[in-house]
């Protein structure tokens, strides 16, 4: 392309910029459906959000914070043919104020408390409004060791996700558990909240013979009795309420080995007999995948135990804590899950409104398998999908406003492709050997690990080890809404070619202008180069020094930026100048506009946000514009004749 004058053709340009642009806003511009993993899909985005309509969110009583979870015993009878569960549940615990007579469980209303039993002895209790209220003979002096069993039966009524359901495969029953977010309580006396790890559990199931049980953590024992046969499984790290789960079925059962130093590490398979053949193709590929996240994240977390997977019917996949649920032997499915072991199981968020830390990571990690030659997407592919699929809404933030609403928790596109994306983004402005410390300090090495961290904590871990104070970053992107887009104007004159950056932010009430560095490749078919604009306002000009003629500009081209995707590069022919005066300036209430065959006037802030626009008429010499409404500051002025524009700052006074 050719270099032109920077005070001409900007008409044409900006009017068809700002259409592309709204087309964007409301165009839904997700991935097909064959190429989406499934727990991105649209229409498991929709399933998942109606589900939401049906439950009932209450958090975790406020009186559970009163007691620190050690041990659960969890002692269950379910038949996978029946939506029916009865069992025990024993669970150790140290008061943590000075003295606790009183013990609060969440629990279902549509479960029926058999008994409470203290050291042998049955002792009162009140169940009622999703809680278990349990009265202690004496009080318990801060920090000593007891415990409590629960005997409860009924049938769950599933919240969320559906917590606890019994369904079929094949013609076979099957039965499962999800709990996140607030389902735990659906199905067990718990702690329903995300601010207390269980130290260690054991599960015994037992259920009919010919099914076999998934769970977590290592299968210690199948033992054979009068109700059929119980599974023994045994975890031994932190968990929390919502990764512990169980599923029945007539699995079937093999392993893949993952190597470490002369030892192996088990990936233990539970799938259904039908699709036995499509899983084996499957999960071998997850093996490479924890290889490169041992490699980026520090050793898979439960290595003394296992990984596995476990076959469900439900549209996606659910990371429960050493086995992973999955509904299909998708690789993108299957990394995203593997990565939550790291991203949501070791370190978990401690809000619900912080999320994108088990998503947003999850979701990234399964791109970064197509970055290191993993799967079979190409990885620009990914990062051009996940940000079409950002910028197909103008609005909405990663941080969660309302946690009561399953569906706005895991918002596909917000937390999921928004929460990845801005991982991404963050590794560009900070570069890649910073984000990968931070990241493997912050798995590794803070004190979050094994435990919870929330979005500040996260970024003191990349301040850490960028040297930067990234609040401004977090405040733009992770608190605030919407995305730039980019209007790129170039001109070249011997061997300084100057680049015009315009930015209009799809949500400008929230976020008026986004700062970054904005890389841009200067090319002319033999020879290239990418130069880096620091970006702090809207038309600012660089002028950069190219040793070579140039005819062509490409903004952002390893797809770095969170960015509308209608970007246009403009190198037009030269055109004849237009010509303004101003007058007065500074000004007042008014400006007048003079110039010939003039159509239109618009006044920018110096954020880059259109604050006033007047239509003008092409016969008039000279032109009157109300500046009443504005405030006192600087500004732009920006007038078009046809295919030309004129820029020229404008002084308001009050």
């Amino acid at each position: 392309m050719k270099g032109y004058n920077f005070r001409i053709v900007r008409f044409l340009l900006l009017s068809l910029f700002f259409i592309v642009q709204f087309a964007a806003v409301f165009a839904q511009q997700i991935r097909p459906d064959h190429l989406m993993p499934d727990h991105l899909r649209p229409d498991i985005v929709e399933a998942e959000q109606n589900a939401a309509v049906r439950a009932t969110m209450i958090a975790a009583t406020p009186q559970t914070d009163e007691y620190d979870l050690k041990y659960h015993r969890l002692e269950w009878t379910v038949d996978p043919a029946v939506d029916y569960i009865q069992g025990a549940v024993t669970s150790y615990f140290v008061p943590t104020v000075g003295t606790l007579d009183t013990l609060y469980f969440d629990l279902s209303d549509s479960l029926t408390v058999d008994s409470v039993y203290y050291h042998g002895q049955n002792i009162a209790h009140v169940h009622s409004a999703q809680h278990l209220r349990i009265f202690l003979p004496a009080a318990l002096p801060q920090s000593s060791l007891d415990s409590v069993t629960v005997w409860y039966q009924g049938s769950p009524v599933g919240t969320g996700f559906g917590s606890f359901i019994q369904a079929a495969h094949n013609s076979t029953p099957v039965l499962w558990t999800l709990s996140e977010p607030y389902g735990a309580r659906d199905w067990w006396p718990c702690k329903n909240g995300i601010t207390d790890k269980i130290d260690s559990i054991d599960v015994l199931v037992t259920s009919p013979v010919g099914n076999r049980v998934a769970g977590n953590g290592v299968l210690l024992s199948v033992t054979p009795g009068p109700s059929g046969n119980t599974h023994h499984w045994r975890h031994r790290h932190p968990i929390a309420t919502y990764l512990i789960a169980i599923a029945i079925t007539n699995y079937v059962t093999y392993s893949d080995w993952v190597p470490y130093n002369g030892d192996t590490l088990e990936i233990l398979n539970y799938v259904f007999p039908e699709d036995s053949a499509a899983f084996a193709y499957f999960t071998p590929s997850q093996v490479q995948v924890m290889q490169l996240f041992d490699t980026l994240f520090g050793t898979y977390p439960f290595q003394d135990e296992k990984y596995g997977h476990a076959q469900f019917g439900w549209g996606g996949g659910m990371e429960h804590q050493t086995m992973s649920f999955v509904v299909s032997g998708d690789f993108e499915l299957g990394a995203h899950e593997l990565a939550h072991q790291w991203f949501g199981d070791k370190i978990t968020c401690n809000s619900w409104q912080d999320i994108w830390l088990n998503e947003g990571w999850a979701t990234y990690c399964s791109g970064l398998c197509y970055e290191h030659g993993l799967g079979s997407l190409p990885w620009m592919d990914f990062k051009t999908q996940r940000r079409d699929h950002v910028v197909s809404q103008p609005g909405g933030s990663v941080f969660v406003d309302d946690t009561t609403s399953v569906g706005r928790i895991f918002n596909g596109r917000l937390s999921y492709s928004k929460g990845a994306m801005i991982l991404h983004q963050l590794r560009w402005v900070i570069g890649d050997s910073a984000f990968f410390a931070a990241a493997y300090h912050y798995m590794n090495a803070s004190p979050y690990a094994w435990g919870f961290a929330d979005t500040d904590e996260f970024r003191a871990e990349m301040e850490a080890a960028s040297g930067r104070n990234l609040s401004w970053y977090f405040n733009d992107w992770y608190y605030g809404e919407g995305y730039p887009s980019y209007m790129v104007s170039h001109a070249q004159v011997a061997d300084t070619i100057s680049i015009e950056l315009e930015q209009i932010a799809s949500m400008p009430s929230s976020v008026p202008f986004f700062a970054l560095p904005v890389p841009v490749r200067l090319s002319n078919g033999t020879q290239d180069t990418i130069v880096v604009l620091d970006h702090t306002f809207s038309g600012e000009i660089f002028k950069v020094h190219v040793p070579f003629a140039v005819t062509n500009v490409e903004l952002d081209p390893d797809a770095w930026l969170i960015r509308a995707a209608n970007n246009v590069v403009s190198n037009l022919d030269a055109q004849p100048t237009l010509q303004m005066q101003l007058y007065p300036n500074p000004a007042q209430d008014f400006v007048n506009v003079c110039g010939q065959l003039l159509d239109r006037a618009e006044i920018y802030d110096l954020s880059g946000r259109r604050v006033h626009t007047q239509a003008l008429n092409r016969t008039a010499g000279v032109q009157r514009m109300d500046l009443t409404s504005l405030s006192a500051g600087a500004y732009v002025l920006r007038v078009h004749s046809g295919i030309r524009t004129v820029s020229q700052k404008l002084m308001v006074t009050k």
